[in-house]
């Protein structure tokens, strides 16, 4: 078996902790455990971490800052859990750059396929007869070193955000529908809100675009999706 990804599991309830790593460590991933925010600041620089699980409700640090504070360091994937099924919280986690979130009570198999689902696009190579640099009017993709360029200037991404804006481009003028991208980024939308798809995309644009209110990279295809520009 290859190496597997190490996953820091940030929960404070033993029962959640023994509930979660146990098919986690059956998928062959390699768990490190917090039980509070500013401990798991500390794991995360002690370790290489590929993926972070992310309660909500945590003590000393919150999840909310506890996601703030790695995403001003790092571009991993973040999967929030929240015991509330309150619109607010799940915006909330997205807006400070979670790339998914459970709601508990949830499935083992639910968490297991978005896991999964998370860390298997960081395993796939670009589409077949797709180069692995895309250069679009100022705008550098580098498929193979996960970098982004915006005429010159570095851009920072999260997971999420460079799979969507990857997905996008690799395919210029065609539509994708919600639901389409649902599928292909977490590997599913059964238990997704599209809506999680505009929030995705609204932020990559602030950090893309000139003009987020007047797009030149990603355009709204009304009642439908989204489409990355014709052209190279």
């Amino acid at each position: 078996m290859p190496p597997s990804a190490t996953i820091l599991l940030v929960d404070d309830e033993e029962s959640i902790q023994k509930l979660l790593t146990f098919p986690l460590e059956q998928d062959g991933y390699r768990v490190v455990q917090a039980r509070d925010g500013a401990e798991a600041l500390e794991r995360f620089g002690a370790e290489e971490i590929d993926a972070v699980i992310l309660d909500l409700a945590l003590p000393r640090l919150d999840g909310i800052e506890v996601c703030r504070r790695l995403r001003a360091r790092s571009a991993v994937p973040i999967i929030m859990l929240t015991a509330r099924a309150d619109e607010v919280d799940k915006v909330l986690g997205l807006e400070i750059g979670a790339d998914d979130y459970i709601t508990k009570p949830f499935s083992i198999r639910e968490f297991r396929s978005r896991i999964k689902a998370l860390l298997r696009r960081a395993q796939l190579s670009p589409a077949p007869g797709v180069p692995e640099e895309l250069e679009v009017d100022g705008l550098s993709i580098d498929l193979a070193r996960r970098a982004v360029e915006v005429h010159g200037r570095p851009v920072q991404l999260t997971y999420l955000e460079f799979e969507l804006l990857r997905t996008l481009a690799e395919s210029p003028g065609r539509v994708y529908s919600r639901q389409t991208l649902l599928d292909k980024l977490w590997g599913g939308s059964a238990y997704r809100d599209p809506r999680t798809i505009d929030v995705h995309v609204r932020h990559l644009r602030e950090k893309i675009e000139q003009d987020p209110s007047d797009p030149q990279y990603i355009f709204t295809v009304r009642g439908v999706g989204y489409r990355f520009r014709d052209g190279r």
